[in-house]
C-alpha cells in the first residue's frame, strides 16, 4: 500500500496519463498557429500589396497590427485565465483566431485586413502560455522537458519554417491561403482541447472564487505596451527620435509602464505577478530566454533579406536554404527531452546551446556575396541545433521554479518578456543594419576616388605606351550606366559589411552567456524551495 501511494498522488497532480500525449499535441497545434502566423504572411505581402493597391508603409501595417495586439494581450493571459478557466479562455482563443482567420483570408479591404489582424494577434496571444502552464501541470517533473521539447518544436519551428511555407503557398495557390490554412488545423485543436484538456482542482476553486479587478493595471498595461509595440515596429520607418511622434510615444510609454509597475505590486491581485522577478532562477532564465530571441528572431528577419537582396534568391528557395535549421532545432529538443526524461541534468547544454550559436554566428559574419548555399546551410543548422538545446531546458527550469498556483502568471511573464525581446531585436536589426550601410558606404565611397571609378567603368582613355588614363576624356551614355554599376557595387558592399557587423556582435553576446547555466545550477535549489 505504502508503494502505491506516490503513484496515486502523481495521478491526481499531474493529469490522466494516457491522455497527456494527446493534450502536449492538442496545444501544439494551437501554439503552431499562433507562431506561425508572424511569420507566414511576410513574403506574401507585396502580393497584397497589389491586390489591396497599398504602398509599402501602408501594408506593413498588415504585420504591425498583429504583433502589438498579441504583444497588448500575453502578459493578461495568467490573470484572465485564473479568473475564467483556463480551459475556457484557451477554446475561445482557438475559436476566435480560427475565424479572424477566415476574415482575413476573405478580406476585401487593406482597413478590414487591419482590423481582422488585431482580432487574430489578441486571440492568439493565451496559446503559447497557456500551453505552457497546461504542459507543467499536465506532465510529472521528470517528463517536463520532454513535453517542452516536443512543444516547444511548434514555437521553434514555426517562425523557422514560416516563410518557406508562405513562399510555397503563395507562388502555387494564393496569398489568401496562408490564412485559410489555419482552419481545418485550428478546428481540430478546438476538438482536442475540448475532449482532453480539463482545468486543475485549485484553478476551478480560484475562479469560482473571484476578486477585485485591476482596471487601472489593465489600463496601463494595454496603453504603455500598445504604444512601445508601434515605437519598436515603427521606429525605423519614422526615423526614430527624429520624430516627434515616436519621441513623445516614448515618453507616454515608459511613463505607463513605471506606473504599471508601481500599480502592480501594491495591488492584491495584479495582472502582472512581479513578485516571481525576485526568484533568482526565474529572472536568469527570463534574461538568457530573451537574448536567445533576440538572436532567433532577429537572424530569422536577416537571413532572407541577405539571401533575397545581395544573393538574388528566391523566396522559395531562401526558405529551403534555411530549412535544416529548423530540422536541426527539432532533432535537438527531441533529444534533450529524451536525456531529460531519464534524469541526466541537462542545464549544462545550455551551455553548449551557446557556444554552438556564436560559432554559426561567428561563421555568418564571415559570409561575402559568393558564398555557396552549403556555406549558407550548414551555420544555419548549427544554429537550430544549439537553440534546440537551449530551450525545453531554459522552458522547464524556468516554470519548475515557481507554485503550482503561479505557473500561469509565471507563463505569462516569462512569454511577455520573450515577445518584448523578439520585438526590440527586430527593431535593432533593422536600425543597426541601415545605419552600418550607411557608415560603410560613406568609408568606401572616401577610399574609392572617382578616377578609379572611371578606370574600372572604361569611362576614361587610355594613353599607350604612358601606362596612364586620359581622364579627360568624354563619359558616354554607356560609360556613365558602368559608372552606376561601380557604385552599386559599393552599395552591395556596404550591405554586406552591415550583416557581417551585426552578425559579429550577437556572436559575441552569445559568447559572454556560455557560462550562464552554472548560475542557473546555484540558484535552482534556493528558488525551488522558496517558491514553494
Amino acid at each position: 500500500m505504502a508503494a502505491a501511494a506516490p503513484s496515486t498522488i502523481e495521478t491526481v497532480e499531474y493529469g490522466n496519463a494516457r491522455h497527456k500525449w494527446l493534450i502536449a499535441l492538442a496545444v501544439m497545434l494551437g501554439t503552431t498557429l499562433e507562431v506561425l502566423d508572424t511569420s507566414i504572411v511576410n513574403v506574401a505581402l507585396p502580393h497584397m500589396q497589389g491586390s489591396f493597391s497599398a504602398s509599402v508603409d501602408e501594408i506593413a501595417w498588415v504585420l504591425t497590427s498583429y504583433l502589438v495586439a498579441n504583444g497588448i494581450m500575453i502578459p493578461m493571459t495568467g490573470w484572465i485565465s485564473s479568473r475564467f478557466g483556463r480551459k475556457r479562455y484557451f477554446l475561445t482563443s482557438v475559436g476566435v483566431f480560427v475565424i479572424a482567420s477566415g476574415f482575413c483570408g476573405a478580406a476585401r479591404s487593406l482597413d478590414q485586413m487591419v482590423l481582422f489582424r488585431l482580432i487574430q494577434g489578441a486571440a492568439g496571444a493565451a496559446m503559447v502560455p497557456s500551453s505552457q502552464a497546461i504542459l507543467m501541470e499536465t506532465f510529472p517533473p521528470n517528463e517536463q522537458q520532454l513535453a517542452m521539447a516536443t512543444w516547444g518544436m511548434g514555437l521553434m519551428v514555426a517562425p523557422i519554417m514560416g516563410p518557406t511555407l508562405g513562399g510555397w503557398i503563395t507562388d502555387n495557390w494564393n496569398w489568401r491561403w496562408n490564412f485559410f490554412i489555419n482552419l481545418p488545423i485550428g478546428a481540430a485543436a478546438f476538438l482536442m482541447v475540448t475532449t482532453f484538456v480539463h482545468d486543475p482542482p485549485y484553478l476551478q476553486k480560484r475562479r469560482a472564487k473571484g476578486g477585485k479587478t485591476d482596471y487601472t493595471g489593465i489600463i496601463l498595461l494595454v496603453i504603455g505596451l500598445g504604444v512601445a509595440q508601434l515605437v519598436l515596429d515603427r521606429g525605423q520607418r519614422a526615423d526614430w527620435f527624429s520624430s516627434p511622434w515616436i519621441l513623445w510615444g516614448s515618453v507616454f510609454a515608459a511613463i505607463c509602464l513605471i506606473g504599471l509597475v508601481v500599480n502592480e505590486l501594491r495591488f492584491p491581485e495584479p495582472i502582472l505577478d512581479l513578485s516571481i522577478l525576485g526568484i533568482p532562477v526565474f529572472t536568469m532564465s527570463v534574461i538568457l530566454m530573451v537574448a536567445m530571441s533576440f538572436a532567433l528572431f532577429g537572424t530569422g528577419l536577416l537571413n532572407p533579406i541577405f539571401l533575397q537582396e545581395l544573393m538574388g534568391y528566391t523566396a522559395w528557395r531562401a526558405g529551403l536554404v534555411l530549412a535544416p535549421r529548423g530540422i536541426g532545432t527539432m532533432v535537438a529538443m527531441l533529444l534533450v527531452g529524451q536525456l531529460a526524461r531519464y534524469r541526466y541534468d541537462t542545464r549544462p547544454l545550455i551551455g553548449v546551446g551557446f557556444i554552438l550559436m556564436a560559432v554559426s554566428l561567428w561563421t555568418m559574419s564571415g559570409w561575402n556575396t559568393q558564398v555557396g548555399t552549403w556555406t549558407v546551410t550548414w551555420p544555419s543548422l548549427v544554429m537550430g541545433v544549439g537553440m534546440g538545446m537551449i530551450f525545453p531546458t531554459l522552458s522547464a527550469t524556468t516554470l519548475s521554479c515557481v507554485s503550482r498556483e503561479r505557473v500561469g502568471y509565471a507563463a505569462s511573464l516569462y512569454n511577455m518578456m520573450r515577445n518584448t525581446g523578439a520585438a526590440i531585436g527586430i527593431s535593432y536589426m533593422t536600425t543597426v543594419l541601415v545605419n552600418h550601410e550607411q557608415i560603410h558606404q560613406s568609408y568606401l565611397t572616401e577610399h574609392f576616388s572617382v578616377f578609379d571609378a572611371w578606370k574600372m567603368s572604361s569611362a576614361a582613355r587610355f594613353v599607350p605606351g604612358s601606362h596612364a588614363f586620359d581622364y579627360s576624356a568624354q563619359i558616354t551614355g554607356g560609360q556613365k550606366q558602368g559608372l552606376g554599376m561601380v557604385y552599386l557595387m559599393i552599395q552591395r558592399q556596404a550591405a554586406m559589411l552591415s550583416f557581417n557587423d551585426i552578425y559579429r556582435t550577437l556572436a559575441i553576446v552569445m559568447m559572454i552567456l556560455i557560462p550562464s547555466f552554472l548560475l542557473l545550477r546555484k540558484a535552482q535549489a534556493g528558488a525551488s524551495s522558496a517558491a514553494h
